[in-house]
């Protein structure tokens, strides 16, 4: 069990990439490959790159769909667990240099990199260390070398990376050169925030329904997955924050009789990701004629209209210590309200285990972590003025702000079985 903020772990501050990232907030996720036209979401290396043809591949337009949704970057699958590549690496054959896409010329990584800059977007990868195709796979040494060769090429011919993005699917019992991997990244890409693997620097909710919990807590033992060892880590508290990855339809790849989630749906996931201080990781994955289809577009842009109605006229607050773990937050004149925002001092560290909000001495709202962002919805309130107490050893609070958004209660989670609706999601 992860242990409670302590003087201990509060000492440990973010790096400045890291805190970069958190307060970015948002980024959205690409998953596009073979699977994208088989209609799979895991395939086995033996689809033929023939069958990636992407006619109307439009980077700009994914980019464009990205920054609807509020993103600060996008993580794009360069390499997902099928082996297949969508960059010609000079490792392999099976990429994009064997498909009739651009007859054998194009490189998805480097369009989508350069529309990335072109719009001011960061830019992060994702390689899968699972790898079906490679015949060396067996032979961890070997593959090893394989992996490392192909991250390089990723980490130095595509400019900035803001993250790179590792996971362990497929990798039960499989131990790779975490040392060395993560050494690649540390010397090629030194901004770049590592996720979830070798050394990393943000680590996985748990889940891949976008959802955390409270506490949201970034100073913590890390409990390692599958494919790490004490060796690796160990169990020293670190800094390591948490990101929510969830996709925008049912499926990670597109497929044509997947549909987006509702509305209600996405704000719900706002509400239990971003609200409780963690990063939102969206993925929007591009069709078969490479292009963001239109009904995704239409979902995201219902989102961001939704969330500037209810957060884009925020009511700032002054804040003045009342006392060691007391605030006071006073706005410049008296304003109703239904949703509050707190915000921590992460530059001392995580230190706010806990928090009371009264106004006018009545509680509010209450809450555990704060951590980059904390958001409250509660009954509608006229009030000039709030009360915060905090617990914690040493809690700093850095900002407040009011909203009012006309709503009573947060966005139901729907089940289940309502949002995957009995879709057939097909592995291979």
């Amino acid at each position: 069990m992860a242990r409670p903020i302590s003087a201990e772990t509060a000492a440990l501050h973010p790096t400045p990439a890291q805190l970069r990232w958190q307060r970015a907030g948002v980024a959205v996720f690409f998953h596009f490959g073979l699977n994208t036209f088989a209609g799979v979401e895991w395939s086995d290396g033996t689809l033929p790159a023939s069958s990636f043809d992407p006619a109307e591949l439009d980077a700009r337009q994914w980019v464009e769909a990205a920054r609807i949704a509020g993103a600060q970057h996008v993580v794009l699958t360069a390499k997902h667990h099928d082996g297949f590549c969508l960059w010609p690496t000079a490792t392999t054959d099976y990429s994009v240099a064997s498909s009739p896409w651009r007859d054998g010329r194009g490189d998805v990584v480097r369009v989508l990199a350069e529309a990335c800059a072109e719009a001011g977007m960061g830019f992060g990868l994702y390689l899968s260390p699972w790898d079906r195709n490679a015949e060396c796979y067996p032979d961890a040494a070997a593959y090893d070398d394989f992996y490392c060769a192909q991250l390089t090429e990723l980490c130095t011919g595509y400019g900035e990376l803001v993250e790179v993005w590792f996971d362990g699917a497929g990798s039960a019992g499989r131990e790779y050169d975490w040392e060395r991997i993560t050494g690649i990244v540390r010397e090629h890409q030194p901004g770049a925030v590592i996720f979830n693997m070798g050394d990393p620097d943000i680590r996985w909710v748990g889940n891949e329904d976008g959802l955390a919990e409270d506490p949201v807590l970034y100073v913590s033992d890390w409990t390692p997955n599958d494919v790490h060892t004490e060796a690796v880590l160990g169990f020293e508290p670190r800094y390591l924050p948490p990101e929510c990855d969830v996709s925008l339809r049912h499926g990670w790849f597109w497929h044509p009789h997947d549909r987006p989630k509702t509305l209600d749906h996405l704000l719900a996931i706002h509400y239990r990701s971003l609200g409780l201080g963690a990063n939102l990781l969206l993925n929007v994955p591009p069709d078969r004629d490479g292009r963001i289809a239109a009904d995704d577009v239409a979902r995201l842009e219902d989102y961001a209209a939704e969330i500037d109605r209810r957060f884009g006229q925020p009511f700032d607050a002054a804040l003045q210590r009342a006392g060691d773990a007391v605030w006071e937050a006073t706005f410049p004149e008296d304003v109703e309200l239904d949703h509050l925002e707190l915000v921590e001092d992460l530059t001392a560290g995580q230190r706010i285990s806990g928090h009371r909000v009264f106004a006018d001495g009545d509680l509010l709202c209450e809450g555990r972590t704060v951590g980059i962002r904390r958001l409250h919805l509660f009954g509608a309130r006229r009030l000039r003025s709030i009360r915060i107490e905090l617990d914690g050893p040493g809690p700093v609070l850095a900002g407040a702000r009011g909203f009012r958004a006309g709503v009573e209660t947060a966005p139901v989670l729907p089940s289940v079985e309502d949002y995957r609706d009995g879709t057939e999601i097909i592995m291979m």
